[in-house]
C-alpha cells in the first residue's frame, strides 16, 4: 500500500517482461538450433545424394569429389583399390558430423567409399552468437520499457492528479472549482462529472441550511448514482478488455495457423524446385558433350518436378478460393452418371482395379466441383493398394468404399488437414483438405469411417443436404 499505483504498474509491467523474454529468448535459440540440425543434416544427404547421381552419370572420381565440394563439407573419396580422394579422412565424433555412402554406379566409382563430414563448432558458435544477441536484446527491452513507462504514466495519470488536487482544495476551504471535463464519453471523464455533480450538491446543502437535511438526502443519493456509474464504467471496461483479449487470442491462433500453412507449403514447394535446380544445373554442365539418354533423363526430370510444382500451387489457389468463399454453379446432377465417368477414367489408369457402382439420383449441385471430390476419392483409394472399389449413389450423397489398408480411428480427421500425408500418399496432402471444402460448400460434409467386420478398407462418404435445402457458403 505504500507503493504509489505508478510505480505497482511500471514493477508490474518489468516483472511480466522479465517472465516473458526469459521464455521467448529459450524458445528462439531451441526453434534456431533445431534448425541449423536439420539444415546440416539435409547438407549432408543432399551431397551424398548428388555423389550417386554423378557416379550414375559415370563422371569421373576427381570430377564427382570437386562437383560434390561444398562449403563446410569435408569429401572424402576412396576407390575400391584403396586410391583416396579428396580431403583426408578424419574420424567422426566431437564437432564432427559425418555420413558415409557406398557409390552404386560408374565404371570407377561403384563400389566406391564416400565420407562426407562436417564440423558442428560453427553451429555452437552460432548458438552462442545468438545467445549473446537475445540477452543483450533483452536487457535493452527491459531498459526501454521501464523508461517508456515512466515516462507514459506520468501523462496516463494526469487526469487522476488534476482530481486529487481539485479535491485538496475544496478541502482547504475553497469553493467554486470544478474538473469540466471536454469529452463525456470516456471512463475517467465520467467520474470526473461525477466528482462535478457531487461538488454542485456539496455546495448547493451549505448555501440552502434551512433545507440541509434534504441536501444531504440528495447528495447521498447522487453519490449512490456516481458509485453505480463508476462501477458500471469498471465493468464496461473490464468486458471490453475480455472481449479484445479474446479477439487478440483469435488473431494469433489465426495467425499461427497460417504461418504454419506458408511454412509447410514452401516446404512442399521447396523439393520440386530442388529438383528442377539440380537437373537445370546437371543439364548446364553437361553442355552438348551430354548423351541423348542423359539429356532426355534430366529433361523428363524437369518436366516431372514442373508438374508436380504448378499441381501443388493449383492446389494451393483452390484453397485460397474456398478460404475466400466457392461460387457454385448450381444444376441438376446425375450422381451416378458421375460414377460411371469415374469408373470408365480408372479403367485407362488402373486396368486392375475394378469398380461397382450402386444406386441412381439426381441433385442440385455443382457438377465440376462434385467431379473433384470423386476423383480425389477414387485417386486416394488406388494409391492405398485398393483393387476393388464400391460407389453407392443416393440422394444424401455418395459412399466410396475400398479394400486397402482402411484409415485408423486417430487419423480420420487429422488427413482432412491441409498439407497433412498419409502412409500411401504420392501428392502435397490437399486433396482431401480440398473435397471437404467443395463439400461444405454445398452445405454437406466428408468424413471416412472403416469398412464393417470382416471386410478391410476405407468407406469414405459425401454427404450432401436434401433437395430443398440450398447451399451453403465455403
Amino acid at each position: 500500500m505504500n507503493l504509489s499505483l505508478r510505480v505497482r504498474v511500471t514493477l508490474t509491467a518489468i516483472a511480466v517482461l522479465l517472465v516473458v523474454l526469459p521464455i521467448t529468448g529459450l524458445t528462439v535459440k531451441a526453434v534456431f538450433d533445431a534448425q541449423a540440425e536439420r539444415s546440416l543434416d539435409s547438407l549432408l544427404t543432399g551431397r551424398a545424394q548428388l555423389a550417386q547421381q554423378l557416379a550414375r552419370q559415370n563422371v569421373a572420381p576427381g570430377n564427382l569429389v570437386r562437383r560434390v565440394d561444398a562449403d563446410g563439407v569435408r569429401v572424402t573419396l576412396i576407390l575400391r583399390n584403396g586410391r583416396q580422394l579428396g580431403a583426408p579422412q578424419i574420424e567422426p565424433g566431437g564437432t564432427v558430423r559425418q555420413v558415409t555412402a557406398t557409390l552404386q554406379a560408374g565404371q570407377q566409382t561403384k563400389g566406391a567409399q564416400l565420407l562426407l563430414s562436417a564440423d558442428t563448432g560453427l553451429l555452437a558458435d552460432a548458438s552462442a552468437r545468438l545467445r549473446t544477441v537475445l540477452l543483450l536484446s533483452g536487457a535493452a527491452a527491459i531498459l526501454i520499457t521501464a523508461l517508456a513507462l515512466a515516462i507514459g504514466m506520468r501523462f496516463a495519470l494526469a487526469p487522476l492528479d488534476k482530481m486529487t488536487t481539485l479535491a485538496r482544495s475544496i478541502a482547504s476551504g475553497r469553493r467554486g472549482e470544478r474538473l469540466n471535463p471536454k469529452r463525456a464519453n470516456t471512463e475517467l471523464a465520467r467520474t470526473a462529472t461525477a466528482f462535478d455533480e457531487m461538488l454542485n450538491a456539496l455546495e448547493g446543502a451549505e448555501s440552502t441550511a434551512r433545507t440541509a437535511e434534504g441536501a444531504a438526502r440528495t447528495s447521498e443519493e447522487q453519490a449512490r448514482r456516481s458509485e453505480e456509474l463508476a462501477r458500471a464504467a469498471e465493468g464496461a471496461a473490464r468486458s471490453s478488455a475480455e472481449q479484445a483479449r479474446a479477439a487478440e487470442a483469435v488473431a494469433r491462433r489465426s495467425e499461427d495457423r497460417m504461418r504454419e500453412f506458408v511454412a509447410d507449403a514452401a516446404h512442399e514447394l521447396r523439393t520440386p524446385v530442388a529438383g528442377l535446380q539440380t537437373a537445370a544445373e546437371t543439364l548446364i554442365q553437361l553442355g552438348p558433350d551430354a548423351s541423348a539418354a542423359q539429356r532426355e533423363e534430366l529433361e523428363l526430370l524437369l518436366v516431372r518436378e514442373s508438374r508436380r510444382a504448378g499441381t501443388l500451387v493449383s492446389d494451393l489457389l483452390e484453397l485460397s478460393r474456398i478460404d475466400a468463399g466457392l461460387q457454385l454453379q448450381l444444376a441438376p446432377v446425375d450422381l451416378r452418371q458421375l460414377a460411371e465417368a469415374q469408373a470408365t477414367r480408372l479403367r485407362l489408369v488402373a486396368p486392375d482395379v475394378s469398380v461397382e457402382i450402386h444406386g441412381t439420383a439426381t441433385v442440385t449441385a455443382d457438377a465440376d466441383r462434385l467431379t473433384q471430390v470423386l476423383t480425389n476419392l477414387v485417386d486416394n483409394a488406388r494409391q492405398a493398394g485398393a483393387h476393388t472399389l464400391r460407389i453407392t449413389v443416393a440422394p444424401t450423397g455418395v459412399h466410396v468404399e475400398d479394400d486397402g489398408p482402411g484409415v485408423p480411428p486417430p487419423a480420420r480427421e487429422r488427413i482432412f488437414d491441409r498439407l497433412v500425408h498419409g502412409p500411401h500418399s504420392k501428392g502435397a496432402g490437399l486433396g482431401l483438405a480440398i473435397a471437404r471444402g467443395v463439400a461444405r460448400a454445398h452445405g454437406g460434409d466428408l468424413t471416412v469411417t472403416n469398412r464393417p467386420t470382416p471386410h478391410p478398407g476405407a468407406a469414405f462418404h459425401l454427404h450432401l443436404p436434401p433437395p430443398d435445402s440450398p447451399p451453403h457458403p465455403a
